[in-house]
């Protein structure tokens, strides 16, 4: 009998190798827990109104579980200093950051004992943070929603696994024990999971974003933001599509793009609002229904389980 574990497992003392993703303005203590109470790793995004109200999420997450939860830092951010030590103060273990090197905050975080580990998009990033002393990394390929990079999940996975020593975790277009599977044939200690959280029972965004993403399908996301050299993947809706033709045309400054879309994520995540972002990853399509984040977790270990147990099956 198949049973996945893996050496993330045991640094990080989860029960299943699944890391819910550190969604900004999505991530906040209700689903953090209930991922963790499932097994999981579930993250508190730090993108979440200030750095007081990023701890707020943490102490009452640890009312709600007294599993392992971690805290997601965009490093871009204007509080990303300050959240850096706060989640000293507050005794945090597990860290993934995004948006830049965490290696001016490692120092701190090591004498802290906390375990860290970025996201990256290339090899090359990969053996930068490796080299800066992180723990593991999440390699994020363009399948993803929100900020995404060039390279896909398929190639770059393998490719940063020979890479690298420390653990890595696969991210992007992974919504089912399918998806699992072939991550974990690629390498990947882990999988990080993010556009099929959003119709999680526990998950806070507004209904709106959830019928969103219940009724999308394979070609529902588009990419904009390249040519601002921030690239977002997100669902095709008004806002979107005018961003698209906004940064299309020459005539158009690049401040009134960037004012366009100034807090058009939480925009969605709160009111639903149809000039806000809805962040997703190719995946959307594949997700049908809203359940408890228990039965997601459960699905994506379960199903990789039987896939894996299929295809050796095929091959004997």
């Amino acid at each position: 009998m198949i049973m996945i574990r893996s050496r993330i497992c045991d640094m990080l003392g989860i029960r299943y190798p699944v890391f819910q993703g550190g969604m900004a303005w999505v991530a906040d203590a209700s689903l953090a827990a209930a991922v963790s109470n499932a097994g999981g790793l579930g993250l508190i995004s730090s993108i979440n109104a200030g750095t007081e109200a990023v701890r707020a999420q943490i102490r009452k997450c640890r009312e709600l579980t007294d599993k392992p939860l971690g805290v997601n830092i965009m490093l871009q951010a204007p509080n990303a200093g300050e959240i850096a030590q706060m989640v000293v103060e507050e005794g945090v273990k597990i860290l993934t950051t995004g948006a830049g090197s965490p290696a001016q905050y490692m120092p701190m975080w090591k004498e802290a004992g906390i375990k860290v580990i970025p996201v990256v998009a290339s090899v090359a990033l990969a053996l930068k943070m490796q080299a800066a002393g992180a723990d593991a990394v999440v390699a994020e390929g363009a399948e993803s929603g929100g900020h995404v990079g060039e390279l896909h999940t398929m190639p770059l996975i393998p490719q940063v696994v020979d890479a690298v020593d420390i653990p890595v975790i696969a991210a992007g277009g992974i919504c089912d024990g399918r998806g699992a599977a072939a991550a974990f044939m690629l390498g990947a200690d882990a999988i990080q999971v993010g556009t099929r959280f959003l119709s999680a029972e526990e998950c806070n965004v507004h209904p709106e974003y959830k019928e969103k993403i219940l009724k999308a399908t394979d070609i529902s996301t588009i990419v904009t933001g390249k040519s601002l050299g921030h690239p977002v993947r997100s669902l095709k809706t008004p806002f979107s599509k005018t961003f698209a033709r906004m940064e299309s045309d020459p005539a158009t400054p690049q401040e009134d793009i960037l004012a366009f879309g100034s807090g058009a994520l939480r925009k969605a995540v709160q009111e639903g609002d149809r000039n806000g972002s809805y962040m997703a990853g190719e995946c959307a399509g594949m997700v049908k229904r809203i359940e408890p984040a228990k039965t997601i977790v459960e699905d994506l270990i379960l199903g990789a389980e039987k896939v894996m147990r299929s295809v050796a099956s095929r091959f004997e």
